[in-house]
């Protein structure tokens, strides 16, 4: 059937955010994700709603699905971390989100950053060895964490796909969809 290498049905897609996120980060690849046919989870440090950004300017209020501390990594198939300059700078101080990262990394299961998002992959150590690109400002922490930095649109290393700013989602979402449907790891529906 033409396009099932795409389809993401029964798939279980984690995204991690919290207030600062890029707004457009997080629902551009939620809707792409969901309309190839998967459920995808809004994680956050907290239950409620977290405060989505345009830039610099406060965007909508996004509702967060599940708490952190009352999901694991096993219930999920794959993890996609948006940007927004505070949402992974919050993120990669607390200890249960960097686990929470980290241990997708170690179950080998397929992540996605983007934008400042590449953070959170260089706090959970696992940035070391890898080809990457993220937003500009980023550049330096990501080759000081043993990456190579690249500016390219989309760049997929692995089980890993990283973008650099908003105006590349059409291709991160492609990639994304493309590498979480290639995965072996399916959570049972």
């Amino acid at each position: 059937m033409a396009g099932s290498d795409t389809k993401l049905d029964g798939r279980r897609i984690a995204i991690l955010a919290t207030d600062g996120v890029e707004q457009v980060e997080l629902t551009s690849p939620q809707q792409a994700l969901k309309a190839a046919g998967a459920k995808v989870t809004v994680v956050s440090l907290r239950s409620g709603k977290i405060q989505g950004m345009n830039h610099s300017e406060k965007g909508e209020k996004i509702d967060v699905d599940a708490a952190l501390d009352s999901v694991t990594q096993d219930q999920f198939d794959a993890l996609v971390l948006p940007g927004g300059v505070a949402n992974p700078d919050y993120l990669r101080v607390s200890k249960p989100a960097v686990d929470f990262v980290r241990s997708f990394f170690a179950a080998g299961k397929p992540v996605g950053a983007i934008c400042h998002g590449p953070w959170m992959v260089a706090e959970a150590d696992a940035a070391r060895g890898r080809k990457m690109t993220s937003w500009p400002s980023l550049r330096t922490d990501l080759v000081n964490a043993g990456a190579t930095w690249v500016d390219e649109q989309v760049v997929r290393d692995g089980t890993l796909v990283t973008s650099r700013k908003p105006a590349d989602l059409d291709a991160f979402n492609h990639e994304l969809i493309s590498m979480f449907a290639e995965s072996s790891h399916r959570k049972a529906a």
